[in-house]
């Protein structure tokens, strides 16, 4: 207000109040947010963070210019993205289209994408930013005051991508405010034991896991290992990263290296019981390890290499990027090598790892798969020896043979969701000793109810010694079911399909805790929607063959177009 001649109080005139589409200003990685000259000024009063080296800090900028000088003075210095190789046309790209990119590298239960076309240092930097801020968020009281509690453990694989974007990852959390240690070159399942051994409020780990060569990606974890997925951080983390770019500005966090190997080593062969009888009194235990040249050629022989009643033939254990076949140890071609190797070497059973070693596919003495679920009802029974009453996680897809076998053996089988988000919650939710999926995914209580196919190797290798019985011998008395393995149907309507799938069976016992399962006395199914393709998921199982037969051929052409 001022005052005129006549000593009248006059107010400026409303046009001079700035209006909300004349904002232009913004905070450094915050460009989508505008604010008024006002709340700029305010800011700068107070010393805000991120108002140092910003490009609308008058007062910095009025220092810097000559007598004379006018303008917005030198901008913040934005770090330019990694060049991605695209066609020229692409080059030239809306910014606004790249932003809105960065969201299709999120799935339901970590970030995957194409490097570097979909994946590269610029969109790291913006998740590793976005990571700090929504891990930091969680904190309460006081552990918000205090810097340790904010750190967040980083660890990486072994692919060429993984140096790149590692740094990028840990340089966002840092200008996001998470200090950082780096655990370096890790299985997956190492990052779970190492939130749970620094103070830290979470974890990331750059890897595309099972995923060809080309792919990259990050697995999340929270306090205590807590799984981050799209219900519980994921898609916070994602809509952050999308109002972000990428800058420098203001004081990075700390950073600082840590190596858990020989407390890592010690905390996986606590599992590993050694013989007392049995075969390995007799001579070593025999096994080919197939590590996919991922994460287990460097830790296994750092965990297993000094067990010397543990006689290990190698395959693919070199780990610099290259994968001489897939690192997924689900698809029947990437086995051939193995299965070949084994019968040369005349083997006790063997494993096949994938990229990140969180998972893993163990074969008997001939060279037979040995289903997920099947597995976890063998080890289901050893746990509950140990722990009488305790519950056992499986999943929807797992035979009927889990639940029976858990009831067997005393305890309390637990039906969940697929994914490992699911399967840990459920976990820790109801103290279960042990949970297995059938992807070939093992989870252990004692492993702050994570997976981890070490661990599983550990019990298998225990299992088979202490027993004196060849793999295949322990696991006969389970493959009392006839399977159609994981059938794959494109199908643009999933919903329509599970509705007509509903009508069809409408006499049976029906539910939908993951999909559509329907279950009668002699033969059930379970059929699942892909989260990212127009893919239906059939897993079927009866009492015979020839039931099983049947019904799949009753069933086909209800799901759509069949896949190889």
């Amino acid at each position: 207000m001022y005052r005129s001649d006549e000593n009248r109080i006059v107010f400026p005139p409303v046009c001079d109040v700035q209006q909300e589409s004349e904002y232009h200003r913004y905070c450094p990685g915050e460009e989508r947010i505008r604010i008024s000259d006002a709340v700029c000024r305010g800011r700068r009063r107070v010393n805000f963070p991120k108002c140092k080296g910003c490009r609308f800090n008058d007062d910095e900028q009025a220092g810097a210019s000559g007598p004379g000088e006018t303008g917005p003075g030198p901008a913040a210095r934005v770090v330019a993205p990694v060049p991605v190789t695209a066609p020229a046309a692409a080059t030239a790209e809306p910014a606004a289209a790249r932003v809105d990119r960065i969201e299709e590298v999120f799935r339901a239960y970590d970030v995957r994408g194409l490097y570097p076309e979909e994946l590269n240092a610029d969109v790291a930097w913006r998740i590793g930013h976005a990571t700090a801020q929504f891990l930091r968020s969680v904190l309460r009281g006081y552990d918000r005051s205090l810097a340790e509690k904010s750190t967040v453990v980083v660890g990486r694989d072994m692919r060429k991508s993984s140096p790149e974007l590692c740094a990028a990852l840990i340089e966002g959390l840092r200008t996001g405010g998470s200090p950082v240690v780096d655990i370096g070159l890790i299985d997956t399942p190492q990052l779970a034991f190492a939130v749970n051994q620094i103070t830290c409020c979470g974890g990331v780990q750059v890897t595309a896991s099972h995923n060809p060569a080309r792919y990259n990606g990050f697995k999340f974890c929270g306090l205590k290992g807590r799984p981050v997925s799209s219900d519980t951080g994921l898609t916070k983390i994602s809509r952050i990263a999308r109002n972000t770019q990428r800058h420098v500005g203001g004081q990075l966090s700390g950073l600082r290296e840590q190596d858990l190997s020989a407390a890592y080593k010690a905390h996986v062969l606590g599992f590993l019981r050694p013989p007392e009888g049995g075969r390995g009194s007799r001579r070593p235990l025999r096994v080919v390890v197939d590590a996919s040249n991922g994460m287990a050629g460097r830790w296994f022989p750092i965990v297993f290499g000094d067990v010397d009643w543990l006689d290990i033939v190698r395959l693919n254990f070199e780990h610099n990027g290259d994968f001489i076949h897939d690192p997924d140890p689900l698809v029947r071609a990437n086995l051939s090598q193995l299965i070949d190797r084994m019968g040369r070497s005349r083997a006790d059973f063997g494993v096949c790892f994938d990229g990140d070693a969180d998972r893993c596919v163990f074969l008997d003495h001939e060279g037979r798969v040995i289903d997920g679920d099947v597995l976890t009802a063998l080890l289901a029974r050893r746990f509950l020896a140990e722990a009488p009453g305790s519950v056992v996680v499986y999943d929807v897809r797992c035979s009927r043979l889990v639940a029976e076998e858990i009831r067997q053996a005393g305890g309390i089988p637990r039906r969940e969701r697929c994914g490992h988000a699911f399967i840990k919650k459920a976990m820790a939710d109801s103290k279960a000793v042990f949970g297995g999926e059938l992807s070939g995914h093992y989870y252990f209580r004692d492993h702050f109810y994570a997976d981890s196919a070490m661990i599983a190797f550990a019990e298998v290798a225990g299992l088979v010694t202490s027993s004196g019985k060849p793999l295949a011998e322990l696991v006969a008395p389970l493959r009392r079911y006839a399977r159609s393995g994981e059938r794959n149907f494109r199908n643009d309507d999933h919903a329509a399909a599970l509705k007509r799938l509903a009508r069809r069976y409408g006499d049976a016992r029906i539910d939908r805790l993951d999909g559509l399962t329907v279950e009668y006395d002699d033969w059930w199914f379970n059929v699942r929607s892909s989260n990212t393709e127009p893919i239906l998921r059939l897993n079927l199982e009866a009492a015979t063959p020839a039931m099983m037969e049947d019904k799949l051929a009753e069933l086909m052409p209800l799901l759509g177009e069949p896949l190889t």
